[in-house]
This record gives C-alpha cells, sequence and structure tokens, in this order.
C-alpha cells in the first residue's frame, strides 16, 4: 500500500520574540527583521516557502510590530497576526493566537537563514520536524527515531541523534489535535513552555511524528550576537 503524501497549504512563521540575546541590536529591529549581509532573514523564509507554492502566510508579531507591517506591505503575499501576550509568555502564545490555521500547515520561525530552499517541500507523509544527523554532543533538542517514527526526544541534547530544527509541518488531522491541546495548555495557565513541548512532550503519544532529513548548511539559526558576527563582521560593534 502507498503511503498517503500531505501537501503543505499554509505558513505559520513565528516572528514575536524580544530577541534578548541579540540585545543591543533588537532594542531597535526586530530579530527576524535583521539583515544578515544585506538580506532580512525572514525575506529567506518567504522567499524558500514562495518558490515551494507556499503562498499562503500568516506572520505572528509582537515586539516593535509596527515595521512587520511596513515590511509586509512590501512582501504582498503576508497576512500578521499580533500577539498580545508576547512580553509576558513564551512562545505558546504566538500559536494559541494562530492556532485556526494549522490544518495541513508548516511552522517556522522569522530568524531563521534559509539557505537550501528544498527543506521546505510542501510534500511529507508524517507531521514532524525538519532535523539534521548530529554525530557528537549538542545541548539542542535531539531526537530518537526508530523505523522513520520519532520515539523519544531530549531537551537537553545528547549525542548520535536526530537534532530538530524550527520548521514542522502538520497534517490535517494532526493541526486540529495540535490546536485542541494547545488551547487545553494554554488556557489552564501553562504559558511558559514552548509551543513545541505540546506535541513533543506534553502530548507526546498522541502524535505520530517524522522527521524530514536536511544537512547543516541548509539552514542557519542564529541565536546571539557571537554567532550574527560571525557571518556578518558588520555587527562587531555590537559585541563592545
Amino acid at each position: 500500500m502507498t503511503e498517503e503524501t500531505h501537501l503543505v497549504k499554509r505558513a505559520i512563521i513565528m516572528a514575536a520574540g524580544i530577541g534578548k540575546r541579540m540585545q543591543p541590536l533588537t532594542f531597535t529591529t526586530p530579530k527576524p527583521l535583521v539583515k544578515v549581509n544585506g538580506v532580512r532573514m525572514i525575506d529567506t523564509v518567504v522567499d524558500g516557502l514562495n518558490q515551494n507554492g507556499i503562498n499562503e502566510i500568516y506572520v505572528v508579531v509582537g515586539h516593535l510590530k509596527e515595521q512587520f507591517y511596513e515590511w509586509a506591505s512590501d512582501r504582498g503575499n503576508v497576512c500578521i497576526i499580533e500577539n498580545p501576550y508576547y512580553n509576558t509568555c513564551n512562545n505558546i502564545s504566538s500559536l494559541y493566537v494562530a492556532r485556526e490555521h494549522l490544518s495541513d500547515c508548516i511552522i517556522l520561525d522569522g530568524d531563521q537563514i534559509i539557505y537550501n530552499p528544498d527543506i521546505l517541500d510542501p510534500h511529507f507523509i508524517l507531521s514532524g520536524y525538519n532535523a539534521v544527523w548530529c554525530e557528537g554532543k549538542t545541548n539542542e533538542w535531539l531526537m530518537d527515531v526508530k523505523n522513520g517514527v520519532v520515539s523519544s526526544c531530549s531537551r537537553t541534547g545528547g549525542d548520535h541523534g536526530w537534532q530538530l530544527y524550527s520548521i514542522s509541518r502538520w497534517t490535517a488531522e494532526d493541526g486540529k489535535k495540535l490546536r485542541k491541546y494547545l488551547e487545553y495548555e494554554f488556557d489552564r495557565g501553562n504559558r511558559q513552555i514552548y509551543w513545541d513541548d505540546v506535541a513533543m512532550f506534553c502530548h507526546f503519544n498522541d502524535f505520530t511524528l517524522g522527521i524530514r532529513e536536511m544537512k547543516s548548511g541548509d539552514i542557519i539559526e542564529i541565536d546571539g550576537l557571537d554567532e550574527l558576527v560571525a557571518i556578518d563582521y558588520s555587527y562587531h560593534n555590537f559585541l563592545q
């Protein structure tokens, strides 16, 4: 029997955060709108989505939200969703405010640099995350995968596993479950967790998650100023 292939119909980009580890740069510019070698990080995400035929795009904003409206006026194919909880809750709040769009979707962070748009291919079989095989030790979330299905995940990392990246796809069925559990956790006051905790830890047994393999050079997640300067030296003055 041929496995059912699902198709991403829409994207949710998380872009509401304060970007503390990039301060003072992010005092005046929201992290996703920071230019790296002349290109805004979020533009690499939106362009990659468009190249894969994903044109229904929702961007969740909070910190310095007005700048996103100005940016979106030039993009033409994005819809802005405001997160009023961004400065008091973790990013579970951003997906909560965009929860009506969770069916057949891809969820990404706006502060990533996509070097290989192929990693955003809209076709998928199981809901789950993009991942890179990690041979050495990492402190990032690390998944064990057996027969193509995620069997466990470690928040504290480890070695010899699949490192989770902030790109995930969700079927219509799983999107409904994710919405239900998001509402349950958020409405009962569990607001200081990552939204990924909902499926990966809080309700892990109710999902069957796979991975989308990629290479470390396909994408860069910039966490702090030192990592930014390593890629774009023009920001070196912010380290002083």
